[in-house]
């Protein structure tokens, strides 16, 4: 399956680089941290047989562009939502699916809770929403966390840092979180890693909004009783009984509509079993 590379432009001064594939129903996929697009190769492929796949960088990361922080919006999850949306009506599709892994599911969750009206169908590769993610964090446990509060520092302290040691820095999270390394062939760890080199201003403020305004925003739909309509699969490691919260009961109160799926690969499951997360998600199409 050969994909079509096209920039669309979504708001003033950003442009998304996006690989487009296929006919049929809309599918957008979201990549994670450290990653781009590329995350998606072997899913987008098999679902790219019977769906028009849509895979971008999201803003900040990859070959998108990579505003400036103006402020807490510019990498607000409901501003990079809102990318979504007006990508996919660009390309011709007012409704389409999306799923979305790590950062990229965070930023599926917000534009399916602000945009209901334009996602079908939405899954989450292993995150909990952004609210529940800092509530379950406290203790030694949190060590696990440690690059959520680096990077949720003022600009200037934590740029510098990962800056002085950035192969290191994203390639730890790349072998940390792997359970099979050789899902990530040394071609494409070396794309993660000089994407997220030239990008380390971005990242850090993409992480720094979900310290303030996403949790703001979350708080808001929660004390507002809002959920999303749709309906939901989430794909998750067993984060439940390593750090003691019932993930599937903390996905329950945002996602009435929900199958959540505990998985046994690691983190980067896209990569690891592709064939489970396609087969989710074409699960997930016909609910």
């Amino acid at each position: 399956m050969t994909f079509e590379y096209v920039r669309v432009r979504v708001a003033d001064g950003v442009e998304l680089n996006t690989a487009v594939a296929g006919s049929g129903s809309p599918v957008v996929l979201l990549h994670g941290f450290p990653q781009t697009h590329l995350m998606w190769r072997h899913v987008a492929a098999d679902l790219a047989a019977d769906h028009t796949v849509i895979c971008p960088d999201l803003r900040g990361y990859g070959a998108s562009d990579k505003p400036a922080e103006a402020g807490p919006d510019t990498y607000a999850k409901r501003t990079m939502g809102a990318d979504i949306v007006a990508l996919a009506k660009a390309l011709g599709h007012d409704r389409f699916a999306l799923a979305g892994h790590d950062r990229g599911a965070l930023v599926a969750i917000r534009t399916g809770l602000d945009h209901p009206a334009h996602v079908t169908h939405l899954a989450s590769l292993d995150v909990l929403p952004t609210l529940d993610m800092w509530d379950v964090m406290h203790g030694v446990s949190a060590q696990v966390g440690f690059h959520l509060y680096l990077m949720a520092q003022p600009p200037g302290l934590p740029e510098k840092m990962i800056a002085g040691a950035s192969d290191e820095f994203f390639g730890h999270f790349l072998d940390l979180w792997t359970n099979d390394p050789r899902a990530i062939p040394a071609d494409v760890r070396r794309v993660y890693l000089d994407a997220s080199r030239d990008a380390i201003t971005s990242i850090v403020a993409d992480y720094r909004a979900s310290a303030g305004v996403d949790i703001d925003h979350d708080r808001a739909d929660r004390d507002a009783g809002r959920t999303l309509t749709m309906p939901v699969t989430v794909l998750q490691q067993d984060w439940g009984s390593m750090l003691g919260f019932d993930a599937a009961g903390l996905w329950k109160a945002w996602a009435p509509d929900l199958r959540h799926v505990p998985v046994r690969c690691g983190h980067f499951m896209a990569e690891e079993d592709p064939g489970l997360v396609a087969g989710e998600i074409r699960a997930l199409l016909t609910r």
